[in-house]
């Protein structure tokens, strides 16, 4: 059997364990990264976030990322029945990057991964982990690759596997979700867009004009081309068709401002649909490993906050890692859960109020005070860490506050 050594095993080549093995190479440690596909591969998860361009500066990645020829972002506009908003990212509240960019992932991950190879760290396509030995101090993955196996051998693993949820599964980690089952059905499109005042910088988030809980994403690509999906409950979604095309198809035409903006676009790749994405787990960390990204929680996508979390999951690891394996004593739960999680159940907060409809009426409330609408714009650009918010800081009880005065106005 092959062997190879680390100190870090980092299982997954997305986002997450790109980020996180670029900083620890940069930190001087020896990485080595397992991953099931060969890149580049296709995943959803396009819209990125500002804040990501911060945990990208600080991999050493955003001269690469700024280079790539990715659509611009510069914020996120919303439709429903007509009513129209926009929030402009570089007109918030937080401090940081205010744009950023809409990217196709296949592409995306790849340069990641590749910068992070660049910077030293070994990446292994190919390889699907079948068992994990880990305790503290050391941990052996077991991979197969073309029919034969390798070991790999580090004193730490993070989990970046992503919806594979590699540790979760052999470590039995898994746990529901208290989220409800929904369902999404998408594709990418040549979207073929020639209405006047569309603007490609933005994400266009679509209420459906009737059901609340069911919206569209549409996030237009360089080249003319675009992510398209739909999300609601399983039983909404499947009522729409049979066949996945035909259920986005039938989605579209149920929106008439969505159906008009998308009347020339050729649907040209194969229509996919992903049913129960919600995920969680007992704990993001243990002895000899963390969980990053979308193996710990994955909420939902109306806010594109799945990468983001990852990035932010990879920045609190590594700087533990990093400690830790200079000798230091490191609290992972209070180090590294517990901030991560704070994060996370903010964006909860304006999740779970967009499907009751209540953070929908603050979106398109016709008249919001511009000094809150910069709070919010920085929820949405993902700085749901910075605490001088105060809606970060008390989420739940000041947007309920907020979104009774707007449903009253």
């Amino acid at each position: 059997m092959k062997e190879c050594q680390a100190d870090v095993l980092v299982i997954g080549a997305g986002p997450s364990g790109a980020i996180a093995s670029a900083l620890l190479v940069r930190q001087g440690w020896k990485v080595a990264v397992i991953e099931r596909q060969e890149f580049p591969r296709f995943s959803i998860g396009e819209s990125l976030l500002p804040q990501c361009m911060a945990f990208i500066e600080q991999a050493g990645m955003l001269d690469a990322v700024n280079a790539a020829g990715f659509q611009f972002k510069n914020g996120a506009a919303f439709e429903w029945d007509g009513a129209r908003t926009a929030f402009d990212f570089t007109d918030k509240f937080s401090p940081g990057h205010g744009t950023t960019f809409q990217v196709q992932r296949g592409n995306f991950d790849k340069l990641l991964a590749d910068e992070a190879a660049r910077q030293g760290a070994a990446i292994y396509y190919r390889h699907t982990i079948v068992s994990a030995e880990i305790e503290p101090g050391r941990a052996r993955l077991i991979a197969e690759c073309d029919g034969e196996q390798v070991a790999f051998t580090g004193k730490f693993v993070l989990d970046a596997s992503g919806f594979g949820r590699v540790l979760p599964r052999l470590l039995d980690l898994n746990q529901p979700s208290d989220f409800p089952v929904r369902q999404s059905v998408f594709t990418h499109i040549q979207d073929n867009i020639g209405e006047a005042g569309f603007d490609r910088e933005k994400i266009l988030i679509t209420v459906h004009p009737e059901q609340r809980d069911i919206w569209y994403w549409l996030i237009p690509f360089a080249g003319g081309r675009a992510s398209l999906g739909v999300v609601g409950k399983q039983e909404q979604i499947e009522a729409l068709g049979n066949t996945p095309e035909e259920i986005l198809r039938a989605a579209v035409d149920a929106s008439p401002n969505l159906a008009k903006t998308l009347a020339g676009a050729q649907f040209d790749t194969p229509v996919q649909r992903i049913t129960g994405y919600a995920s969680d787990v007992k704990s993001l960390t243990g002895p000899g490993f963390a969980l990053l990204g979308n193996a710990g929680e994955f909420l939902d996508p109306v806010f594109s906050s799945g990468v983001t979390i990852a990035m932010k999951s990879a920045q609190l690891a590594s700087e533990c890692l990093h400690r830790q394996l200079r000798g230091e004593t490191v609290d992972w739960q209070s180090e590294f859960a517990a901030p991560l999680k704070a994060g996370v159940d903010v964006f909860k907060v304006y999740v779970t109020a967009w499907y009751e409809g209540t953070f929908q009426d603050v979106i398109f409330h016709p008249n919001p005070q511009p000094e809150i609408k910069r709070m919010i714009c920085s929820i949405l650009a993902g700085y749901a860490w910075d605490k001088d918010n105060p809606y970060v800081n008390a989420a739940e009880r000041r947007l309920r506050t907020l979104a009774e005065i707007c449903a009253r106005d």
